[in-house]
């Protein structure tokens, strides 16, 4: 492309000069267009230094008239200054240029192409922080999802292998259900996998159906809990469907590492224009903590569905998430 643009501009240039017969030796004449033609092969680089050996020849042809016929290469000069060098020395290369081609007459032509040059800068610019932010996104969600699969599948395990340590005439039933816990690890996590390796926007794997079955392995694992569903249940979009799923996942993890023991009531309510999740524990609560990945990790996942998230100890004792999302 560079070099296309280059034979581009030294043939037009070469075709103006001897089409209006510049009054010049025809070796000088085909020395300036070759040096300026050849010099746009840096004008990303070195766009400040491309722009000044087209003034300097410019002004070496003035002697032979006002012909612009150095044109096209000044003028891809000036744009590259605009899209490739910093505004500060760009503005000012297009003041010389106003100068140097047009004297005392009025013209913007310089400024224009600088102006040009400068916009696409700007919209690259723009599409490259864009693209920065997808990437800064999509690794959030992937550790969104990592997170919530390895903790909360690894702290089941690491509850259970210790109740079997310290109940022997239990631990077969508990390394079996630890065993279980890894497998249903194994299975999420190539199902993630899975969802990584495809193109496009894939469906979450895991929504509101899969509810029972987590409350179900949590309770036999040894985990007390409540689950109650408030109103007729309706179809959620994907992304909030696969977030409250993931949020009564990681408050139940949480009540397991944090408040072992402690009973979780989980009450999924179905609204007019939204669904609210709403998980608690009678542990001992205490003060608030700092926000760490699973925290964290829900507020983005209920901010992602235009939703709010509250969590925190209550007064009484206890831990309490609860969030609205709307649908």
């Amino acid at each position: 492309m560079d070099i296309a643009l280059a034979v581009v501009v030294a043939v037009s240039q070469l075709a103006i000069a001897f089409g209006t017969k510049v009054p010049m030796h025809p070796a000088a004449i085909i020395a300036l267009a070759l040096v300026t033609a050849v010099a746009l092969l840096w004008r990303r680089r070195f766009p400040l230094p491309v722009f000044a050996i087209t003034v300097v020849a410019h002004l070496a042809s003035l002697p032979a008239g006002p012909l612009w016929w150095l044109g096209p290469a000044s003028a891809c000069a000036l744009y590259a200054c605009g899209r490739h060098a910093p505004a500060r020395f760009a503005w000012p290369a297009a003041l010389i240029g106003l100068v140097v081609y047009y004297g005392p007459a009025v013209n913007l032509g310089p400024v224009i192409l600088v102006g040009a040059g400068h916009l696409m800068r700007l919209r690259r610019e723009m599409a490259e922080r864009d693209r920065a932010e997808l990437i800064k996104e999509e690794r959030r969600r992937i550790a969104r999802e990592l997170h919530d699969v390895v903790a909360h599948h690894l702290t089941a395990m690491n509850v259970l292998v210790g109740a079997a340590r310290l109940k022997p005439e239990k631990s077969e039933s508990l390394l079996h259900k630890a065993e279980e816990s890894g497998r249903q690890a194994m299975t999420e996590m190539r199902q993630l996998l899975h969802v990584l390796r495809t193109d496009g926007d894939p469906v979450p794997s895991y929504g509101t159906s899969a509810l029972p079955g987590l409350i179900e392995r949590a309770r036999e694992n040894g985990q007390p809990v409540d689950y109650r569903v408030v109103g007729e249940a309706a179809e959620l979009p994907p992304a909030a469907d696969h977030a409250v799923y993931r949020l009564v996942q990681e408050a139940l993890t949480n009540t397991r590492k944090h408040a072992s023991g402690a009973t979780a009531t989980v009450h999924i309510a179905y609204e007019e224009g939204g669904v609210e999740v709403d998980v608690q524990d009678d542990g001992p609560g205490g003060p608030p903590a700092p926000r760490g990945y699973g925290l964290r990790g829900m507020a983005e996942r209920v901010a992602a569905c235009g939703g709010v998230l509250r969590a925190g100890p209550q007064p009484a004792g206890g831990f309490r998430v609860r969030a609205r999302i709307p649908t």
